[in-house]
């Protein structure tokens, strides 16, 4: 069995392992920054190179190429170690960053936003594989603290140093300053993470990945941008589904037979793993819930500027580090399956929390809801993770990660377009046709429109309760994984 070098003494930033956690924080967090530094920015960069209706391909184009390409670089890892995949993946995000920086039009940035996400693609879940490598199941528990603590730095610094440069310097910075960021983060990683890959003949499964990627990209392509660049019954939206469809069918067939299946069909066939990806796939559903329609409502509704209506957010970002880093003493006690039925029942009171806002209603009565529903996530999602990745062994460590954030990355896709066709079949209802421009909108149609959502998401999260009692209550380290060769 492959395994990591490095011994399990100790655990921290102080310990023998500490420079490669470091290595692990700094890396995810580019890509975590990188997730909310360009929003505030979006008016500069607008003004600057303009293509203001172009704008929100600076974001889908990122997406679309992080989430096809995490299967493929999970197996890459699991079959040549995550040490290669991670400095990969660092440097194609900080190439991606240093040409966007240098863009010259939308349609460039546009292009070098897909090379980042080419590379996000890759150091989220290997970042992610790495801390499930080097350290044991109980480590992990208290090893979660310092990861959960990257997303909730970068909530806060992201859309300040976005502000900051977009006021103060130029929107440029927020691309260039990945560049000494990622090269220490790769340097960190090139000196002190050593890994003993078991050195044989590998079969790249080019067909399974041509497939795989090529579907998703289809598929996803037709949720993001289905209902909004055309409609639902159109030509467009009928054809990318039937081809993704035929794409996906195809890899099925194909991995039945590889001889080391980019994406292994025994995992969907592992409980734990199982229950693991329908917890990513619901939480990603309900995060476009929030993260969309909560600003939104803030502002359309309740009149709040853009800061403030922020703020109502990073009340989430807040809760689910902090239910994070302390979600390991729990499933360490009552098992898995308890804690994330705790964590849902928590998310589903958050979601129903958010019943009881009116276009009256406080600041505060929409910021708690945020922060309880992160709180929930945290419990839910993050030990499921955890989850995955101590059911299996090193070699299958990578996929059981990598299907896990791709499924939160089909689950967002999926509620951009429910909750997305859901606003826009109100707004159409009550003005009789076609759903115009948001800014235009009042705040008479929006409450209403957004509000479905929020009924939508209080019924959805009650998929949060159920995806919990499929994971099983203890889960312990096996020796062989089902399907190894």
């Amino acid at each position: 069995m492959t395994q990591t070098e490095i011994s399990r003494a100790s655990v921290g930033l102080r310990s023998e392992r500490g420079p490669i956690l470091l290595a692990v924080m700094l890396s995810l967090g580019l890509v975590a920054i990188d997730s909310t530094i360009l929003a505030t920015a979006v008016p500069a960069v607008v003004d600057d190179l303009g293509g203001f209706t172009q704008f929100p391909w600076l974001f889908s184009i990122y997406l679309l190429a992080q989430a096809v390409t995490v299967p493929v670089y999970a197996k890459l890892a699991d079959q040549y170690g995550r040490k290669p995949v991670m400095l990969a993946g660092i440097g194609l995000f900080v190439l991606g960053s240093l040409l966007c920086g240098l863009a010259w039009s939308m349609g460039a940035l546009i292009a070098f936003r897909a090379v980042q996400g080419l590379g996000a693609g890759a150091v989220q879940p290997m970042s992610m594989t790495i801390v499930g490598d080097i350290y044991t199941l109980e480590e992990r528990a208290k090893v979660q603290g310092y990861v959960a603590s990257v997303w909730a730095l970068s909530a806060v610094i992201g859309p300040t140093l976005g502000g900051v440069f977009a006021d103060y310097a130029s929107w440029r910075w927020i691309f260039l300053v990945n560049l000494p960021l990622g090269l220490l983060a790769a340097s960190m990683i090139w000196r002190n993470f050593d890994e003993r890959v078991e050195r044989r003949p590998h079969r790249i499964d080019y067909a399974g990945s041509v497939l795989l990627t090529g579907g998703a990209i289809l598929l996803l392509l037709g949720l993001l941008e289905g209902g909004v660049r055309w409609e639902w019954d159109s030509v467009t939206s009928i054809v990318l589904f039937v081809v993704a469809a035929v794409l996906l069918a195809g890899f099925v067939l194909v991995e039945r037979r590889a001889v080391e299946p980019v994406l292994p069909l025994w995992l969907f066939r592992h409980r734990v793993v199982v229950a693991a990806m329908a917890t990513s796939l619901v939480v990603g559903v309900l995060m476009m819930g929030l993260t969309t329609y909560i600003p939104l409502y803030a502002q359309s509704v309740l009149g709040y500027g853009a800061v403030v209506s922020g703020f109502a957010l990073a009340a989430m970002t807040l809760g689910w580090p902090l239910a994070a880093s302390n979600s390991g003493r729990l499933y360490l006690t009552i098992g898995f399956r308890a804690t994330m039925l705790i964590g849902g029942a928590i998310g589903a009171i958050g979601t129903a929390l958010l019943l009881l806002i009116g276009p009256d209603s406080p600041f505060v009565l929409l910021a708690l809801p945020s922060f309880v529903m992160g709180v929930g996530f945290g419990l839910i999602a993050s030990p499921s993770i955890v989850a995955a990745q101590s059911a299996v062994t090193w070699q299958h460590r990578g996929v059981a990660t990598g299907s896990t954030m791709f499924a939160r990355s089909v689950g967002s896709a999926v509620g951009v377009a429910v909750f997305g066709a859901i606003v826009n079949h109100e707004v159409a209802q009550r003005l009789g046709r076609g759903v115009p421009d948001v800014s235009s909108l009042t705040a008479d149609v929006l409450h209403p429109a957004i509000h479905d959502v929020f009924i939508a998401s209080a019924v959805i999260a009650v998929a949060l309760l159920a995806v919990g009692m499929l994971m099983p209550r203890r889960i312990s380290e096996p020796e062989t994984t089902p399907g190894s060769s």
